[in-house]
């Protein structure tokens, strides 16, 4: 009896120990791989036949018929380059995730309805996920806009802090985030202009990160521009319209511009109107584009 008892609490032991080190995403990870080899399969693939050029060969009567053999024209038409590497992300794109938990997001990025995604989540305790590979196109910046730049997840990453939007954004969670960018901004030397927020580049549709988020922090080190302590009156000819553009916005949405502006560079007063202190840090920030 005791040997049987014995047997079956190791058995009952093994099926905690394996429990515990199944990843609970090992499903969805199977799926992010094959999607993976697919792409994969596509980008060795050329161009299909008849993108292909032709050989083109005409009958007696002058009609022009097509080769038989168009495996061997598409094959006979591919030269393949020897200097090519990967694209690299140009941008990353802060946002906030707007649920509940960590939990959450991370189902949210995995079940195939929601079609969004992020290339990393940072979890309040400061805990990263990576959920894309950097080369690969996330679906997280939709149909945002910056400069004349209008397919923004084609060039960036995408960070999603664990945070519902109304909250103060946790120490430990920053931390990881400057470390992160740090490492990023290295790895595809990354311009420090080039850090923004979801709002920056949708500002008629998002307001992540939201106005607690610190970017003065990030500016700091490296990551997105700040004004100079020390700010000028601008001149007399000075448009806030057309500096707002230079610097990126959509001003398609005037007021949207200056919200997300605002939220950003300001914080403390998130109305749609610049005023003079405003103006002042908008041209700051102007002269550094």
């Amino acid at each position: 009896m005791s040997i049987k008892r014995n047997r079956v609490l190791y058995y009952v032991l093994f099926c905690l120990l394996i429990s515990c080190n199944t990843n609970r995403y090992a499903k969805t990870n199977k799926l992010y791989k094959a999607q993976l080899k697919e792409l994969t399969e596509e980008i060795k693939r050329p161009l299909p036949y008849p993108t292909a050029p032709l050989i083109t060969t005409y009958d007696s009567s002058g009609t022009a018929i097509l080769s038989e053999d168009t495996h061997r024209q598409r094959d006979a038409h591919w030269v393949g380059a020897v200097h090519f590497n990967l694209r690299k992300p140009n941008y990353v794109i802060i946002h906030h995730t707007a649920q509940d938990s960590l939990e959450q997001t991370l189902h949210t990025f995995t079940v195939p309805h929601t079609q969004v995604s992020a290339h990393y989540v940072i979890g309040h305790n400061g805990e990263v996920y990576q959920m894309l590979n950097d080369y690969l196109r996330g679906w997280h910046a939709g149909a945002g806009k910056w400069g004349s730049m209008t397919d923004v997840n084609s060039v960036s990453l995408g960070i999603e802090l664990d945070n519902n939007g109304n909250e103060p954004f946790s120490e430990s969670q920053i931390y990881s985030l400057l470390s992160l960018l740090d490492t990023l901004k290295t790895r595809y030397n990354i311009p420090t202009a080039n850090f923004l927020a979801h709002s920056d580049i949708a500002p008629t549709r998002k307001n992540d990160p939201s106005a607690l988020f610190p970017w003065k922090k990030l500016a700091e080190r490296g990551f997105g521009l700040w004004p100079d302590e020390v700010l000028m009156t601008p001149p007399e000819n000075f448009n806030p319209v057309d500096a707002l553009r230079i610097i990126g916005y959509d001003t398609s949405n005037l007021k949207a511009a200056i919200i997300a502006f605002k939220r950003r560079y300001i914080q403390n007063d998130l109305t749609p109107e610049l005023t003079v202190y405003d103006q002042s840090v908008l041209y700051s920030l102007y002269l550094k584009y």
